[in-house]
């Protein structure tokens, strides 16, 4: 059982569609607006000081900058610069959750960065996007534009992963007492209360679109990556891929705490997609469906109640990153 497995998701991954590579573009050198949003509750008190920086360092570099607080305010202005032919990028100054939810705002097209200033920066990370203000101030004079997937679930972006199940039952309780910035330590309470009480309901998948002939997946633990990037760096799906079109999804049969620290053993060894009851696949489309009350989460912000479908959108995503992180996309993804 192990070993069909096994053969099965590595057969999957060879058969998987070869990737394309990123389109990449030069950003227009008449584009010289560049607007920053400041997210108050993300990141540490020098946020702020940081950004005072990026912006002389642009304005000496003779861009104009305007500096927002308010997200539908920055997002306006944005998509009319934009449609102007002057927006060079729209930087978001927070972690993953400011950059999903500047996606979700924003017209298809808008060149986006990130200045990382939250708790969780796994797409900053990924892109190589730094916390410097020299450094980000040299990718928006210097770098280049990358078309990159996104996923939608429901009528919601999300950019790096949807998840059902435990780890959606921690953020739905971190999230429901948070008053402020979000540390690793304020996961610690979350976590305790929902190892000693959550039933860990069945979790079914239903493929859709080229996919639909395929048996529906049973799980207790789901995961639908768009991008290899996960807390704790853990690695569940280490070739997903955010060009190819494709979504890796992950589920993980059997509940309950024991099997999880498996699991987690497994992922920390890279050998959980060997074991009998994880099953890996691609999709483009798929419904998610519990007969009893299921949370799920999208970039570690709480997304609701199942049922939920959920498709790949090839090319949503324009960002300003650096000439080099393009190449480190296609190495990370193409070992």
């Amino acid at each position: 059982m192990i070993q069909s497995n096994r053969v099965a998701w590595i057969a999957s991954v060879r058969n998987h569609v070869v990737p394309p590579v990123v389109s990449v573009s030069a950003i227009p050198r008449e584009a010289r607006r560049v607007a920053i949003l400041v997210n108050p509750k993300a990141g540490p008190s020098d946020s702020r000081r940081r950004v005072d920086r990026l912006e002389k360092l642009l304005q000496k570099r003779g861009f104009k900058t305007e500096i927002f607080t308010d997200l539908a305010e920055a997002t306006s202005q944005a998509n009319r610069w934009h449609a102007e032919g002057s927006l060079r990028t729209l930087v978001g100054v927070g972690g993953d959750g400011t950059a999903a939810e500047l996606a979700n705002r924003i017209d298809e097209g808008i060149p986006l960065t990130l200045f990382p200033g939250g708790n969780s920066n796994l797409l900053a990370r990924y892109f190589r996007l730094s916390k410097d203000p020299e450094a980000l101030c040299r990718t928006i004079v210097d770098g280049v534009t990358a078309r990159i997937d996104v996923g939608r679930a429901n009528d919601r972006i999300f950019l790096l992963m949807a998840s059902c199940g435990f780890d959606a039952e921690v953020v739905r309780r971190l999230h429901r007492r948070r008053t402020g910035h979000i540390s690793l330590y304020t996961y610690g309470k979350p976590i305790l209360e929902t190892i000693w009480s959550y039933p860990y309901p069945e979790i079914r998948v239903h493929w859709q679109g080229d996919e639909e002939a395929r048996p529906s997946l049973s799980s207790r633990w789901l995961f639908v990556f768009n991008l290899p990037c996960y807390g704790g760096g853990l690695r569940v799906a280490p070739q997903a891929d955010g060009s190819d079109g494709l979504l890796d999804v992950c589920g993980l049969r059997r509940g309950r705490l024991w099997p999880g620290l498996c699991y987690l053993a497994g992922i920390l060894s890279h050998r959980h997609h060997r074991m009998a009851d994880c099953t890996m696949h691609h999709a483009r489309k798929l419904r998610i469906t519990a007969e009893t009350e299921v949370p799920y989460q999208l970039d570690g912000d709480p997304g609701g109640v199942l049922p939920l479908d959920i498709e790949t959108l090839p090319g949503r995503l324009t960002l300003v990153v650096p000439q080099g992180a393009v190449k480190n996309h296609l190495d990370k993804t193409n070992p």
